[in-house]
């Protein structure tokens, strides 16, 4: 699928783009990784965003938010 900068997409469009769970999608989303419009209870992305976010200037960046996300969500289960 090819990512259009001036496209607006759903999270399940992000979601199947960047192929991650809606988790996943909302940590991102959440954590300002992935930057969003809310539209009513939806958020919508623009295509710009989402080469933004897959450029590797970035990806360490996401990784870090994701590995801070993912020991948060298993800290409290580990107890």
């Amino acid at each position: 699928m090819e990512v259009k900068a001036n496209e607006v997409y759903t999270t399940q469009e992000v979601q199947e783009i960047l192929k991650v769970s809606p988790s996943t999608t909302m940590r991102l989303i959440k954590s300002g990784v992935i930057r969003t419009a809310k539209v009513g209870k939806q958020y919508r992305i623009m295509g710009k965003e989402l080469l933004r976010l897959i450029s590797p200037q970035l990806e360490d960046e996401v990784g870090k938010a994701y590995n801070k996300a993912r020991h948060w969500a298993h800290k409290g289960i580990d107890k």
